[in-house]
This record gives structure tokens, sequence and C-alpha cells, in this order.
């Protein structure tokens, strides 16, 4: 969870200003990836009217900076393994050693995002051409300008710090691309998706009216001098006391807990301080591993299929490179009191499968019941991967488990198609599929029989004559084997818009 002293540390921060001296963002620094193909953006800061020349191998290009101070050109044609130093040269010259040019991600969500590969990877190896840059600011109540963080190199030293799942999403991707790779992690734990997307586009949805209003409640209280000068004063009296204590020799006294900006806290912040600032670094696409803070009600989860699809868009516009590739992960097992819109949650995201170039990483067999952080993030990482080996780069592999693709009732029985049956649909484990439920006019759902014909499960049960709707996996903890032949698991689903919570018959 983010603490708010720790955001009114970040909010005390203030932007750069432009100065004699080129200054670029800490995504531009040693060990970095930049993105193949027609172009990647470079751009910093520098005096107003300043000529700022680029230069990568061969290719030089140079601009001036606006009369902000800000400059923005774009290198052309990189091609992959290309490599060297990169020169910005103004006024000054930076040199940035050891760049690569290759496939760029950026990888974002909650807490199942932000954990580390820890001993997930047994024999860590080092490889030099996968970098992960992990953004590190705090929450912000404006778009900032700068990052924080820096490029590592996977290797043994490196791999624990790094993000589990866009770890194994990373590694997957070199090693069947034979390409070098870079990871752009930008995640914090216990956030909602209203964090992530940015205050415009959320503002006039009436239901987020109630986070804005009391945002607005606070600020209200929060006066920015007044708490500037609180903040001077304790870090004075805190000196004081340090330098006392230095004297005595004696344990210094803890920092004061910081006045911070409310806004740092509210809806946007972490796009302003972890989004905003990666924008235009040019990236292939986008995962995405968040909706765990979203699904504490059902209404959360439903209105997730907005929010999910509203935060790509968003984030699309911005970057201004059309409808880049986005995927994300839908919530595996879990069951907890607190979060009853689980199962809508997941809902939402399959439904978030109409957003043009997107993809989803199904999940429902794996996790853990107990534990709102599985451990297997490798498998997590490499259903991602599949999606981007195949839909972004063309190999030709199944990367989804079936989807559902339309229902018939036919008599006392329905009949589900499916896509995405790559090898046949199979239950695993062995017959007999698990996991269907039935309902007929009365909606009171039924154990089902379940029986696998082509692409396509056919469902009855002895005690709905005339059924009316079918469910799949409709639990937060599921018992289901519906795959296909790639061993990818079929997503939880259901034909029926009734309440979740719909009477189910007695179990004999």
């Amino acid at each position: 969870m983010i603490l708010p002293a720790l955001l009114g540390l970040a909010a005390l921060a203030q932007p750069h200003p432009a100065g004699a001296d080129v200054v670029l963002p800490a995504l531009f620094s040693e060990h970095m990836v930049l993105q193949s193909g027609e172009g990647a953006n470079v751009w910093g800061w520098a005096d107003p009217g300043e000529k700022v020349t680029v230069t990568l191998g061969d290719q030089t290009r140079s601009t001036t900076a606006d009369a902000k101070g800000k400059w923005r050109l774009k290198l052309v044609n990189l091609v992959v393994g290309q490599s060297g130093a990169l020169t910005v040269a103004g006024k000054n010259t930076v040199v940035i050693p050891d760049v690569l040019v290759g496939e760029v991600w950026l990888c974002s969500g909650q807490s199942n995002m932000a954990f580390g590969v820890g001993g997930q990877e047994n024999k860590p190896l080092t490889f030099p051409e996968f970098r992960v840059f992990t953004e590190q600011s705090l929450g912000e109540g404006e778009p900032q300008e700068k990052c924080k963080g820096a490029w590592v190199v996977c290797s043994p030293e490196t791999v624990k710090q790094i993000s589990g799942t866009a770890y194994f999403f990373g590694k997957t991707l070199h090693e069947n691309l034979k390409q070098p790779v870079g990871l752009v992690v930008s995640a914090v734990g216990g956030t909602r998706i209203e964090s992530w997307t940015s205050t415009e586009v959320q503002r006039g949805v009436p239901e987020l009216k109630p986070q804005f209003d009391a945002l607005a409640e606070k600020l209200s209280r929060y006066n920015p001098v007044t708490a500037k000068a609180a903040k001077e004063k304790q870090l004075a009296a805190f000196q004081e006391l340090v330098e006392k204590a230095k004297a005595a020799g004696t344990r210094p006294p803890n920092p004061p807990s910081p006045q911070y900006d409310p806004r740092a806290s509210g809806p946007g912040n972490l796009f302003n301080a972890k989004i905003a600032p990666l924008i235009p670094y040019t990236v292939r696409g986008a995962i995405w591993y968040q909706g765990e803070a979203n699904a504490q009600t059902a209404e959360e989860g439903k209105f997730y299929a907005r929010q999910l699809p509203m935060l790509i868009q968003d984030w699309r516009s911005r970057w201004g490179q059309g409808d880049f590739p986005f995927a994300w992960v839908q919530l595996p097992k879990y069951r907890h009191p607190k979060f009853t819109g689980w199962r809508e949650a997941r809902e939402s995201m399959l439904k978030a499968l109409q957003v043009p170039n997107s993809g989803m990483a199904v999940m429902v067999d794996t996790g853990d019941p107990d534990k709102i952080h599985p451990n297997n993030k490798k498998e997590t990482g490499r259903r991602l991967a599949l999606w981007a080996l195949a839909k972004v780069y063309g190999q030709e592999i199944p990367y989804s488990g079936p989807l559902p693709a339309g229902h018939t009732v036919r008599g006392a029985e329905i009949e589900v198609s499916f896509k995405h049956t790559d090898g046949g649909l199979a239950a695993q484990g062995g017959e007999p599929l698990k996991g269907f439920l039935i309902a007929g006019e009365n909606r009171v759902w039924h154990p089902a029989s379940a029986r696998i014909v082509g692409d396509k499960v056919v469902v009855s049960s002895p005690d709905v004559k005339s059924p009316k709707a079918v469910r799949y996996a409709w639990e937060d903890v599921p018992d289901c084997n519906l795959f296909n032949g790639a061993c990818l698991p079929a997503s939880p689903f259901r034909t029926d818009d009734w309440p979740s919570e719909a009477p189910k018959a007695p179990q004999l």
C-alpha cells in the first residue's frame, strides 16, 4: 500500500528547471533499450532556443528547444540488435553507453505486477540483452515530467528485485525472438485502476463522482502555503534535534511526518507520477496485472468493464502510437470475504477483449485460494508472452484458452460454442467436464452434465427441462477443467446477466 507520508515526500519534489546543460529523463541512461522500427522518441530539456543534436551509430538528428526549454526528436529506422553509445549534444554533451535496439514493453499494475521474482528463478542467468527499468516515483497531484529509476541488466544479482510477471514475460520473448528486450515496469501494490488513469478522462464519469467529491473535501482543508511553511518549520526543528543528538552521542529522532497534497493520493495520482513521465518513450505494447483492488463489490467488478477500456484508450491516445498492443491478466483463484466482486471483475476482463488489439491471459487454473499474491508468476508471464508472440510477432502458436463464442438452446440442452479450441477441447484430467451450471426460467442453478462435441460443449441437467442459461467456473475458486489442446484453460463465463448470487439447487 502507498503510505500518505511517502506520497508527501514525492509531492514536495519540483520539476528540474531547464538550464544551460542538456538534461535527459532517467529513462535515457546506461543499459537502455530503444524500440526498433520506424521511430524511437528521444526528448529532454535545454535552454530555450538551444540546438540539440542526437547521435546513435551513423544516424544524427537535430532539433531546437522550444520556449519552455523542451525538445524532442525521433531516431528513425532503428535496426534490431543495433548497439552503441547514444550521444546528446547542446551546450554540453551527454554520452549514454551500452544502448541496445530491440523490443520495449511497458509493464504496469498493482502488487501482482510489482512483486519481484524472488525464488521463482532457481538458476538465474545473466542475459546481457534483456534489461529492465523500474519506475520508482510516488503519487503526485499533477502530471510530472521526470521519472525516477535506472536500467539494469538481468543477472543473478538483479533478478530477484525485478517484477516476476514482467521478468518471465520478457524472458520468454527474449528467448523466442532472439532479440534484445527492454521492460519498463511501473507498478504499485494495493492500488485501484482509478489511480492509473488520467484525471481528465475520469472526472465526468458519474460512478467516480464520490471519489472526486472526497478529494475536493480534503482539498478544501488543505492550504499549500501553510503546509509548506509547516513543513519547513518541522524540518528546521528536526535538524536542530539531530544536531543535539549528534553532540550528545545519542540516537537521532525519527523524521517528522510530511505535510502532503491530498491530490497525491487521489484519482490519477499514479498516472501523474508513474505513467505521464514515461510518455512518449516508444514502446511496442503494454501488459497489465491489476483488478484485485477493484473487486471488492459486485458493482465495482462490473464497472471494471468500463474502466479497463478507459485506461487503455487513455494511454494509447497520449502515447500517440495508435492502438498499440495491450494485454492483461485475468484474476486467478482467490477467496476472501473482502472481495465479493471477484467473478464480476473476471467477467469484465473478458468483456474488455472487445477493445482492438488486446489480449488476456486466463489464469483460473492457477492461484491460491488463501493468497492474493500467487507464487506462480512464471506461468502468468509465459501466457502473456504467448499472446505477444502470436498476435504481435506473428508466430503461429496457440495463445489463448477457449473463449465463449455464442450459445444456442436446443430443447433440454444448451450448446455453447468456443473459439481458441486449438488442438480440440478437452477435459483436463479426463472426463467428465466440471464447472458447468444450468438454470431455467426460475433462475435456480443446477450442477450440469457437459460433453464436448467438436468446438462446442453441450450442457444439460435432468432437473432443468427448459434451460435458459449456462455458467462456467462462476466461483471465486472454481472446480473446473475445460482446456484446449494447447493446455490453456477456458475463461470463466456466463450466458445470463442475472444477479450473481442467483439461488442454487440443494446438493444431494
